[in-house]
């Protein structure tokens, strides 16, 4: 099975690349792909330096664009056989750096690879390629009545591989789930160019189900090429209910009431009042500027199972205390509220140089708590945050706002960013909902999980990739490193940013 965790060099300290040969791998990467498929001159390669999450950035040696499965194959085979580094790359909207380059590594984008190949509405399915848009499925499954539910804010760019990589989810994901519950089948190709397929049409199968397996790996055990999705009716009816509080914490006690009344609202999202003015200047979708904290929850479905939703709904939130109550009264006040909820990041764009995007989550019933905690951090950093949460499934999104030309700026929101993130831990959560580790929240994942936890992943990164070659230095900390982390915390009352991120 190759390297195991006990191997030195695989978990105790990274892997030093620094002997890849770039003359040698260009030469055999051009014997397998056009020229335009071929990126290595030093004036090319700036694009692909970085992500969404752009504070962190490093250009790799070579870019490599396949058009077809047989040139990934072609690709992988010749990266292992040289022993470099891989990091698959979508759109790049990625906001944890999991996409950021190697130093010492080729950078594998699959946005050639575009092709929606089938819709079978009958079975309510679709197969396309890794580098199909979220949003297109969805506008090629529109004429059969059919979408594709999973709808990160970044849908209209985003892509389904990166999708499957980061297990993204949405304003919707409350109802209609990740990433993961919508896929039926994925097929990939391993670092040593074998092609292979997790998960099944059927509805089980036998053997392991690796499909969860796959999803979420952020790129790390094999490369997408094929991706089969589960397609959802169209809701006959949807109506929206904005409901504007005056105090934070009522509006977390407000939602976890909703779920403990067993509704499953299609949507259930919250912004403090920083986001929804930040977003209102933006978008002018109708937000209530006085209010502390706003929800937006949607019900679907037949006319009268929305109408009863609605009501119980409704009553909820008077009894929650809230003092503003709005249900859309056609489909474009439903769009707009929600346009609003998915302009939050690009408002945020608006107001500061820079910002910094976090993604925890915690149990319901703590947000108000979070949110109090937040608001503390400010104060101790003097920085601002907006806030928006996919509360119904108390997924946050904090957006530190900085500028990161002032210098200490970025040390200070990463610093700020990593107590959320502990402090999610704390409270009984986890330091990622759907953007996925990467470079970003490595030293966190030494608080959320054990050192055998952390050699079992390493056991199964092995499995896939004995060489370790597939993403290298993401998402699953070494060993070294979470020693380190763990002293450096214990030198100070709160976690800092860590002084080499990333140690390529």
């Amino acid at each position: 099975m190759g390297n195991t965790p006990e191997t030195p060099g695989f978990t105790t300290a990274e892997r030093d690349f620094s002997q890849v040969d770039k003359r040698r791998l260009v030469a055999a990467l051009s014997r397998v792909l056009p020229a335009t498929s071929l990126l290595h001159e030093a004036e090319d390669l700036p694009p692909y330096e970085c992500d969404g999450m752009s504070t962190l950035r490093q250009v790799p040696l070579v870019v490599v664009l396949p058009e077809t499965e047989v040139q990934v194959v072609a690709i992988l085979k010749i990266c292992a056989a040289q022993k470099v580094p891989v990091v698959a790359r979508g759109a790049g909207t990625g906001l944890s750096g999991g996409a950021m380059p190697h130093r010492f590594g080729v950078v594998l984008s699959l946005a050639r690879l575009k092709k929606i190949l089938k819709i079978d509405a009958h079975a309510r399915r679709a197969v396309v390629q890794p580098g199909v848009r979220n949003l297109a499925i969805s506008e090629a499954a529109a004429p059969y009545g059919l979408y594709y539910a999973p709808d990160p804010s970044s849908q209209i760019a985003c892509t389904i591989g990166g999708n499957v990589a980061e297990n993204s989810g949405g304003v919707h994901c409350l109802k209609y789930g990740l990433t993961i519950h919508n896929l039926l089948k994925v097929r990939g190709v391993t670092i040593a160019g074998e092609i292979v397929e997790f998960g099944s049409l059927a509805l089980d199968a036998p053997g392991y189900d690796l499909l969860p397996l796959i999803t979420g790996s952020e790129g790390m055990l094999a490369v997408v090429t094929e991706v089969t999705v589960r397609l959802t009716p169209k809701p006959q009816l949807a109506r929206c209910v904005l409901a504007a509080f005056d105090d934070v914490v009522k509006a977390g006690d407000a939602v976890a009431r909703i779920i403990a009344a067993g509704i499953i609202p299609a949507g259930l999202e919250m912004m403090d009042q920083a986001a929804t003015v930040a977003v209102e200047a933006f978008v002018h979708a109708g937000y209530p500027l006085d209010a502390q904290a706003i929800l937006l929850c949607e019900s679907d479905g037949t006319p009268e199972e929305v109408a009863e939703e609605i009501g119980r709904v409704r009553a909820l939130l008077e009894d929650s205390g809230a003092i503003e109550i709005r249900v859309s009264g056609d489909e474009a006040e439903r769009l707009r509220f929600w346009a609003g909820r998915k302009a939050a990041f690009p408002a945020a764009g608006r107001i500061s140089p820079d910002y910094y995007c976090m993604d925890g989550t915690i149990p319901r019933k703590r947000l108000g708590e979070m949110l109090q905690a937040i608001q503390a951090m400010e104060k101790k950093y003097a920085m601002r945050c907006i806030n928006v949460f996919h509360a119904g499934d108390g997924n946050l999104h904090p957006l530190i706002l900085f500028d990161a030309n002032k210098p200490g700026d970025q040390d200070t929101a990463e610093a700020f960013g990593a107590e959320i993130l502990e402090l999610s831990v704390a409270l009984g959560g986890t330091i990622t909902g759907e953007h996925g580790v990467g470079i970003e929240k490595i030293n966190q994942m030494c608080s959320q999980f054990s050192t055998p936890e952390i050699v079992a992943f390493h056991r199964v990164k092995a499995a896939f990739d004995p060489e370790g070659l597939l993403n290298p230095g993401k998402a699953i900390p070494t060993l070294n490193r979470c020693a380190e982390y763990g002293r450096e915390r214990m030198g100070h009352t709160q976690p800092q940013a860590h002084p080499d991120l990333p140690r390529f």
